[in-house]
């Protein structure tokens, strides 16, 4: 039962978004878009690969110019805005003594920036005390918003479930594990599921939450793999192929397909020894495009309609030109975009591989970038945000400072973006755009 409503579900969604066509420069490669008016529930959006349907987002803002409201943010944190209802949630580890951190839900008004509640989930004496990487923070995964709850994830640390004042509805905390560098991936919702990798040291697994309790559904091992280490940092993919969904999920050394009922293994591509896998997978023309993590990255587009171990026979393209680490890439109709850490941007025909064009970009990158109104979006690690028309020739449209170290990716709020900064929130747009709906 629970696979036919998934199913149709899947199928309910695609029809919604079949009615709202925009430009085929704008659509996903299967000629669709999310529909006008949707809001950015989850990490990279609608769709979860980046895509906006909004046409006046700005070209060009700084410190000073088209800036809406500046809200600072309490604590420390890299996940990235989601947005409901006229209501902005993040979360933050604020830190307390031996390096321990309280986590918490932070709730912002979309008009007007104004903190509305925060909800501190995790205290910080239930914390284990543990080094941090560089670019790692207590809060990096990126929080869901579905109806009236928010899902709030903090990779070992555990997860949670609110309700939309910021009362707790549940939390598990029974899943703990090594998880290396901290948190990174982001949960995904599937039907009555929340599901997310937890790629530790050891042991790896793949876990689905019952989204009304909290209570494990089904947890499954990863297989064994030749990666030099186990741990990773994915968020997966729902995707639907010949009426069959697929949890696409990366993890070191190879990428797997689940059925989301149980986590039975559909197929796997094994990539050899990458590990601490970043990139949230994108999906079109019959492709799953996916990084293979460090300590060299390769980006590999494979078919998804094969059964077992399909490493040799359903790989359609692979190449280390341009590759990122962490940032995912984008698909705009046939071309895939990319950039690598350091900032090299790159054009891809998504069919076949080959490079429209390749150019560096300002700075190093974390963030995921974003397509809207026939633009590419990319923010690098020192806050400087680079425009790029999506084309199959090279054109930079502008280039924005402002001079704060961000690694987490743009929001879509309205005709605004909604930029996370180290120490501030911004939403970047005309001041005349109203944003969101009501907040209530």
């Amino acid at each position: 039962m629970t696979v036919v409503l998934i199913r149709a579900f899947l199928i309910m969604h695609r029809l919604l978004i079949a009615v709202f066509s925009i430009s085929a420069s704008h659509c996903l490669a299967d000629g669709s878009a999310p529909a006008r008016g949707e809001e950015w529930p989850e990490f990279r959006g609608p769709t979860g690969q980046g895509h906006a349907t909004a046409r006046g987002l700005p070209l060009e803002w700084s410190t000073t110019k088209n800036v809406v409201w500046k809200q600072p943010v309490p604590g420390v944190g890299w996940s990235s805005p989601v947005v409901s209802r006229g209501r902005v949630i993040l979360t933050t580890g604020v830190s307390g003594a031996e390096g321990r951190a309280a986590l918490q839900v932070l709730c912002f008004e979309v008009n007007t920036g104004q903190l509305a509640w925060t909800t501190e989930v995790f205290p910080a004496e239930e914390a284990a005390p543990k080094p941090g990487h560089a670019k790692g923070s207590p809060a990096s995964p990126t929080a869901i918003i579905e109806g009236d709850r928010i899902y709030a994830h903090f990779g070992h640390r555990g997860t949670a479930c609110l309700d939309r004042d910021g009362k707790l509805v549940w939390r598990n905390d029974s899943l703990g594990y090594d998880p290396v560098h901290g948190n990174g991936g982001s949960p995904v919702l599937v039907g009555d599921f929340l599901i997310y990798n937890g790629d530790g040291a050891t042991e790896p697994f793949v876990v689905a939450l019952a989204k009304k309790t909290g209570a494990v559904a089904w947890k499954v091992r990863r297989g064994a793999s030749a990666a030099k280490q186990n741990f990773s940092f994915c968020t997966p993919l729902l995707i639907n192929a010949g009426g069959r969904a697929q949890l696409i999920t990366p993890g070191s050394g190879a990428v797997f397909a689940l059925d989301p009922q149980d986590g039975r293994e559909l197929w796997r591509v094994r990539y050899g020894t990458g590990y601490s896998v970043v990139p949230r997978p994108v999906f079109g023309h019959g492709l799953v495009f996916i990084g293979t993590g460090f300590n060299r990255a390769d980006l590999l587009a494979i078919r998804v309609d094969g059964e077992g171990d399909v490493t040799d026979t359903h790989v359609a393209w692979r190449t280390a030109k341009g590759a990122p680490l962490t940032p995912s890439v984008l698909l705009v109709g046939d071309e895939l975009y990319a950039v690598s850490d350091m900032g090299v941007a790159t054009c891809f025909d998504a069919k076949s591989g080959d490079v429209h064009w390749q150019e560096r970009i300002d700075g190093n990158y974390s963030a995921s970038p974003l397509a809207a109104a026939g633009r590419i979006y990319f923010q690098n690690e020192t806050g400087t945000g680079t425009v790029l028309k999506a084309d199959k020739k090279f054109t930079k449209l502008a280039t924005n400072e402002l001079g704060e170290r961000t690694l987490a990716s743009y929001a879509v709020t309205g005709e605004s973006l909604l930029i996370r900064t180290e120490q501030f929130l911004y939403r970047i747009g005309q001041r005349g755009d109203s944003g969101a709906e009501s907040s209530r």
